[in-house]
């Protein structure tokens, strides 16, 4: 792939959590997140979008969403556990997508706030519709996802490189 192709970010934030006397690491979906994850699998095949590579946080939450998510695609793209996703900040969530492989064209980010909503909000340079303003409206809750788009090699991005495309959240459906 050449450095002028067009490529797709979807940001996931895992589903709803639970809180029992665990660690925040190990702590697990709620009976409604495993529900939403589900939905958000199929809003992810609804986007048509074929993933080339997920990154997920190693979070109990965010690998038992992706799990439930990934049932609803056609196709399930390589899956990397990537532990510095969990509790990431934005400079952080930068750099990972700077380490991206150049051949891969679309990439799914499953993680944690505020480092989704700070990432997605970061990367919009550009908007297409309201998704903008519905973002910010809902704070990017759990199971909420965000689809930006941009050109040029995965070193490239950084603030304001990208267009957000869509945001969508489980009360959406």
């Amino acid at each position: 792939m050449s450095a002028d192709t067009p490529r797709r970010i979807v940001l996931l934030r895992h589903a709803k959590a639970d809180w029992p006397q665990v660690s925040d690491h190990d702590r697990p979906l709620s009976e409604r997140g495993r529900k939403e994850a589900p939905a958000a699998g199929l809003k992810l095949a609804e986007t048509g979008i074929t993933f080339d590579l997920a990154l997920c946080s190693t979070a109990t939450r965010t690998r038992e969403t992706w799990k439930l998510a990934v049932q609803e695609l056609p196709h399930r793209p390589k899956t990397v556990y990537e532990e510095r996703l969990y509790e990431a900040s934005l400079g952080e969530l930068l750099a990972l997508l700077n380490e991206t492989p150049d051949e891969v064209g679309d990439l799914l980010v499953i993680g944690h706030n505020p480092g989704m909503h700070a990432l997605a909000d970061a990367l919009a340079g550009r908007v297409e519709g309201d998704a903008l303003a519905r973002m910010n409206r809902s704070g990017f809750p759990a199971a909420a996802l965000a689809v930006v788009s941009f050109t040029g090699s995965w070193k490239s991005v950084e603030h304001g490189v990208g267009t957000l495309l869509d945001f969508w959240t489980p009360a959406d459906h």
